[in-house]
């Protein structure tokens, strides 16, 4: 799995809120936590097209962003990665961690703890 990097998660975290977006209106919405130009914003999306974490398309002549990640495997994912690399567990994260999320509702949470509990060993 594909594993964004911070900037690309802020991205896909506008886009799964709500798709699909122009590129100013991703930016208007992920504008408050990266604090960076128009054209940082274009250069990550170009940068996500081509890894495939994003597709577009022309509506009305205007290019429009949908996720091609999903959010529970991608937060799983990023998740898993965090506690291993930056934390050093060998255990899943506590799904409690997540409780208050404003992204995730409680079904979400409920596949989050799921896919960490049986996220195999052996990957890293």
């Amino acid at each position: 799995m594909v594993i964004p990097s911070v900037t690309e998660l802020t991205l896909l975290k506008a886009l799964w809120k709500q798709q699909p977006l122009s590129a100013r209106e991703i930016h208007d919405a992920a504008g408050a936590e990266l604090d960076w130009s128009f054209s940082s914003t274009r250069k990550t999306l170009d940068r996500m097209l081509e890894k495939q974490m994003v597709a577009v398309q022309a509506v009305h002549g205007v290019n429009v962003y949908s996720a091609r990640l999903e959010k529970v495997g991608t937060l799983a994912a990023f998740a898993h990665d965090f506690g291993r690399r930056v934390m050093e567990m060998d255990a899943p994260l506590p799904v409690a961690m997540f409780t208050g999320s404003k992204l995730v509702d409680q079904q979400e949470l409920a596949q989050l703890e799921q896919m960490l509990h049986d996220w195999p060993a052996d990957e890293t």
